[in-house]
């Protein structure tokens, strides 16, 4: 009992410092017991083993070699892998089976580095015959033993690797790719996606998209010219491949062979990303691609049914991307989604998210990337009615009113659905559903702000948002209308504290709009010095920043203060008073509103809705936005 309570005993989680000090210490007691017997060994023999002096380094080397066997397992690795915390991670290994690992990891080092230098004309033929034999190797097999898998296994694992051999020929797309569509590679390639064996198929499916994707073949190493031109050479060899890969139908077989594959496997989940993925390069390379993809494939119906999943992973998530990828800038899928009842299935998947907020933020990119293709789906006035038809007005100031990561975006939604002639229904259901008291709420900043959120919008987004839905409000909702009358009420309640906000937003802007545009004088002089030209394209640039610096903010402002100037005789002696304080008045407005008329767009004109305010000479037409802004420029110079 003693001896037991003298025991030292083993802490759960021992550090290698711990477990070296006690070996020590057990070898020192052991020299220490002994010493009796040595000394009458010494009495006998006459003479003692003389003392050696060691470097530390020496006993530690000694101590590793004779303590091999005490690491758990035998880990070569036990004590050698510690980090600067003094957490150590051994490999599990034994020296036998890291030499004998190390042996295969420098054979397949130099498999791969053989194969980047054979990547020349020769070797690109060598390899590419090699993967035709294996072909038809495998299709004789097939066709001589089709009951007998055992029969063809063996070629079938060639034709597998005789694939997996082709990833090489990235790195080198200039000479590759041209060789691989004159030798008719390509459409072997593509024709295996017809293969029996779905293992097969996977695996050209990751071949091509390597083969395919943006950043395929080396870095140049030349000057800035060379790197311009191996760009371009590789951009030339990428098309070379894409349009051989197109005229062998893949898109069709790419997306026949989703149905084949069982996302319940692992391998079969990752056959489905690489599929996508070959999209996303395809339409990177061509975006005019996506409107091919969606008008001769059903992938858009596999897409819409593979968001509403209701198990989230990753093929969920890039469902939703290449949802709003196919939408960006192409009104024909836009229109597509909506006759295939796209607007609705994203409404109801979005619904969701009304009570609480995506679990992490592979979920959270999921949701944003629903709520922009709703978005770019808005764009079209043909789904502005299906977004009112399936009660997108209600869900979205229901978000509105929620603390959830979803708010800002709903915001974003009904900017797009609100603007122009066909937002008209969508501003009266918006007034009839209150969404004025949350909207003007979380304009005056008193809504409650949602949960911190890597993918959280800006207060700043959210507000240039908010202003584009009281714009559309102004421009169309009717005149005298009971909605109507409401809105002009947000701006007289509260002694004109909306009023009051418009103009911190608009001396704000102008702070802003005041550095962009001394930045662009001093580059125009700079120009003009230099004896350079100043032409129409480089005004159009420093418009374009000076919009994304402050203009934007303050022409919308200045649209809304317009209106409600128009409409309300307080309105206008408060919005007089407050500016006159800042040496400002009406006459500022006027000045940025004609800037505004002087450079809208014959697109902005065809949106712009009848307001029922200004009308157009011909009955029933819709006034353009430049007739909008020169009646309210009208009305303010005559005051």
């Amino acid at each position: 009992m003693a001896l037991g309570g003298n025991k030292r005993r083993m802490p759960d989680n021992p550090t290698p410092d711990m477990l070296k000090r006690m070996r020590t210490e057990e070898q020192s007691g052991s020299a220490n017991g002994s010493s009796h017997s040595l000394a009458s060994s010494k009495d006998i023999k006459g003479k003692g083993r003389a003392p050696t002096v060691k470097t530390e380094e020496e006993e530690e080397e000694e101590f590793q070699r004779e303590d091999a066997s005490f690491a758990p397992g035998g880990d070569a690795d036990y004590f050698a892998e510690e980090d600067e915390e003094g957490r150590f991670f051994g490999g599990g290994l034994t020296d036998e089976q890291k030499t004998i690992l190390n042996i295969f990891d420098n054979a397949a080092v130099g498999d791969r580095a053989q194969d980047v230098e054979d990547l020349g004309i020769t070797g690109i033929r060598k390899l590419l015959l090699k993967f035709e034999r294996a072909i038809n190797k495998n299709q004789a097999q097939r066709s001589k033993y089709p009951d007998d898998p055992s029969k063809f296994i063996d070629s079938e694992a060639d034709l597998d690797a005789a694939i997996k051999s082709l990833l090489p020929l990235a790195q080198s797309p200039v000479l590759a790719y041209s060789e691989l569509v004159r030798s008719g590679t390509v459409a072997q390639l593509v024709g295996l996606l017809s293969h029996e064996n779905v293992d097969i198929v996977i695996d050209v499916i990751e071949v091509i998209q390597e083969l395919t994707d943006e950043d395929v073949g080396n870095e140049g190493e030349g000057d800035e010219d060379e790197d311009e031109q191996l760009e371009g050479s590789k951009e030339a060899a990428m098309k070379i491949l894409i349009d051989g890969l197109l005229e062998n139908s893949i898109l069709e077989l790419l997306v026949s062979n989703l149905s084949r594959l069982n996302e319940a496997e692992e391998s079969d989940r990752q056959g489905v990303f690489h599929t996508l993925g070959i999209f996303e390069n395809v339409i990177g390379l061509n975006p005019d691609l996506a409107r091919t993809l969606i008008s001769t494939t059903s992938i858009l119906k596999w897409l819409l049914e593979r968001v509403q999943s209701k198990n989230h992973d990753e093929n969920r998530g890039y469902a939703s991307e290449m949802i709003a990828i196919v939408l960006q800038n192409n009104r024909e899928n836009r229109l597509t989604i909506g006759k295939q009842g796209g607007v609705d299935i994203i409404l109801q998947v979005l619904s969701h998210y009304r009570k609480r907020d995506p679990v992490d933020a592979d979920e959270a990119e999921f949701m944003e990337n629903l709520f922009d293709a709703l978005c770019s789906a808005l764009s079209e006035p043909e789904n502005k009615k299906l977004f009112l038809d399936g009660e997108g007005v209600e869900l979205m100031v229901i978000m509105m009113k929620e603390k959830m990561l979803a708010r800002s975006r709903s915001i974003k939604v009904l900017d797009h659905a609100m603007s122009g002639s066909a937002g008209s229904p969508n501003c009266e259901r918006f007034v009839e559903t209150l969404g004025l008291k949350t909207l003007f709420s979380a304009f005056m900043g008193k809504a409650s702000k949602p949960k911190k959120n890597s993918l959280a919008t800006t207060a700043t987004e959210d507000t240039g948002h908010i202003l584009g839905i009281i714009a559309s409000l102004f421009s169309n909702l009717a005149s005298e209308s009971t909605a109507r009358v409401r809105l002009l009420a947000k701006f007289v309640e509260s002694e004109y504290e909306k009023v009051d906000k418009l103009l911190e937003l608009r001396e704000s802007a102008e702070a802003r709009l005041a550095v962009a545009v001394k930045g662009i004088e001093k580059e125009k002089k700079e120009m003009l010095d230099g004896g350079e030209e100043v032409g129409p394209e480089e005004e159009d640039v420093w418009y374009l920043r000076k919009l994304d610096n402050g203009l934007y903010t303050l022409q919308i402002v200045d649209y809304i203060l317009g209106w409600v100037s128009m409409e309300d005789d307080g309105v206008r002696s408060h919005i007089q008073l407050m500016m006159g304080r800042r040496g400002k008045g009406l006459r500022d407005i006027v000045k940025v509103l004609k800037e505004y008329q002087e450079n809208v767009t014959e697109e902005d004109e065809q949106k712009q809705p009848d307001d029922g305010m200004i009308v157009d000479d011909q009955e029933g037409v819709a006034p353009s936005q430049k007739q909008i802004l020169g009646g309210l420029i009208a009305f303010l110079e005559s005051v």
